[in-house]
């Protein structure tokens, strides 16, 4: 009897908990939600009400999407900075790690996060960033313990712009592979290409684009084949263009997820395998529709604002009859005119070096974007890890070696004020 009140006990006070956080939420302004159906956890789906301008409320608004999985009230709370969509509320070594709270928000103009117009004005950092803030503020009113905020890749770099322009609203930043570039087409990503890996390697990777280049006529019905298979279409960019750029891309790709150099196809290898090989580093459905309307904002604020890159092709010239004379790697929607303004790019890459804020900055070293990560300085109070043999993909804390890991489970317990138990081997 005894053993079935203190099981009915702990029943209700669950259920307390569980009544409490939607009371809370309800009572937020502005916001909608409704918990996720089969979640064992307490995740929520929640709708925010931002506006399009945050300087200029008469522009009007929208509805950002965002995730919420509630652990505690006291808990620390991870906010994690999406660069793109958001469908669902993604596991998180860190939030995990510490035993955090997560808020996942969805980027303005990206999944369900649309305004009703499609006006590119309002799609940028700075707005993207208040957009963060806004929901800090909210959800502050619920989480009063330490906050972190967290992102990989284009998440990345948004975690760091975020913390720019507020730099009060978290107390820690760990962007994971994260490129900060300098400029519209950053120089740095070729000097990374034309270095990294062995000079046989990059030969076997040089010999496998002209050899496929050169083999046009037999290559493009292969291509074309998987196309047609994969229900690809091409109107932004010929199917002719889409193949050079694929062939331009691959040096890029296979460093940015580490793959092998002993995998490499040679000029004895049968066509077909190579090709088939070839489109399981550098896939051809990247510069398709499909992958243009995905990552068009994400082209925009690129060519924008963020910088980007571009592909060398002066080895190529005698064999690229498609492409422009410097073809650049962001497509921007509908091919509309877009100016670049570097400005905040200067302003950051000044300030970055002279940043005293709490960072813990992974990196993979095999990682093609790790050519613009945040430099190391030694000047500041953050964290570089620059990960050996890892890439885009695999950069993790979980990844790391055990001196690593301990050196950034003790920063983080001295910047939260927490104690953490090492789950990083519960983490997928």
């Amino acid at each position: 009897m005894k053993k079935y009140l203190i099981i009915l006990l702990l029943g209700v006070i669950s259920n307390i908990s569980a009544q409490n956080i939607e009371t809370l939420l309800f009572e937020l302004p502005d916001v909608s939600f409704h918990k996720v159906d089969n979640a064992e956890d307490s995740i929520y789906e929640l709708r925010v009400k931002q506006p399009l301008d945050h300087l200029d409320l008469s522009k009007g608004y929208f509805l950002q999407r965002v995730f919420l999985k509630h652990v505690g009230y006291n808990n620390p709370t991870v906010i994690i900075t999406q660069g793109y969509s958001a469908d669902r509320l993604h596991p998180n070594e860190l939030t995990e790690l510490i035993g955090g709270n997560q808020i996942e928000v969805e980027h303005r103009y990206f999944g369900e996060s649309i305004p009703d117009s499609l006006d590119y004005t309002y799609l940028n950092l700075e707005q993207a960033s208040a957009d963060l803030h806004h929901i800090n503020e909210l959800f502050k009113t619920i989480y009063k313990g330490k906050w972190l905020s967290t992102g990989i890749s284009k998440g990345g770099a948004t975690t760091i712009f975020y913390r720019y322009f507020y730099p009060y609203d978290v107390d820690v930043s760990v962007p994971y592979v994260a490129p900060i570039n300098r400029e519209f087409e950053e120089q740095r990503i070729y000097d990374f290409l034309n270095t990294k890996g062995s000079d046989e390697c990059r030969k076997k990777i040089y010999d496998l684009q002209r050899r496929l280049l050169s083999s046009k006529e037999e290559v493009l019905p292969l291509f074309r084949m998987y196309s047609n298979g994969a229900k690809l279409n091409f109107t932004y960019l010929t199917f002719e263009q889409a193949f050079e750029y694929t062939i331009l891309e691959y040096p890029f790709s296979f460093w940015q997820y580490g793959h092998d150099c002993n995998d490499i196809p040679t000029n004895e290898t049968p066509l077909f395998e190579a090709v088939e090989y070839f489109m399981s580093v550098s896939d051809i459905v990247f510069f398709a529709d499909r992958s243009m309307e995905y990552m068009a904002p994400h082209y925009y604020q690129s060519a924008q604002q963020m910088g980007y890159y571009g592909y060398e092709t002066n080895l190529f010239k005698d064999l690229l009859t498609e492409l422009p004379k410097n073809p650049y790697a962001a497509f921007v929607p509908s091919k509309i005119p877009v100016k670049f303004d570097g400005a905040l790019l200067q302003k950051i890459n000044k300030w970055l070096p002279k940043n005293k804020e709490e960072f813990i900055y992974i990196n993979g070293a095999l990682d093609t974007w790790s050519a613009t990560a945040v430099p190391s300085n030694y000047g500041t109070s953050s964290l570089y890890f620059f990960i050996e043999g890892k890439n885009h993909g695999n950069a993790r804390i979980r990844n790391m070696g055990l001196k690593d890991q301990a050196e950034l489970i003790y920063t983080l317990e001295k910047w939260l004020e927490i104690d953490i138990k090492n789950n990083l081997n519960k983490v997928d």
